[in-house]
């Protein structure tokens, strides 16, 4: 199976809705299951975006 990449306005688009999700109360295993995502990757976009809020694109 291959892997499924994401351009960079789908990731931020994720990262707002796990914000929102989060603030919410949700736990970041909910969310990313919920975007069909691993935890993993949430993860690694939160830090390459600079948390979970977005303040830049990814490049």
């Amino acid at each position: 199976m291959s892997r499924k990449r994401f351009k960079p306005e789908q990731i931020i688009g994720m990262l707002r809705e796990a914000e929102v999700r989060l603030s919410e109360g949700a736990k970041v295993g909910e969310v990313c299951r919920h975007l069909g995502v691993s935890e993993q990757s949430c993860y690694r976009w939160r830090r390459e975006c600079g948390g979970w809020r977005i303040a830049r694109p990814i490049a």
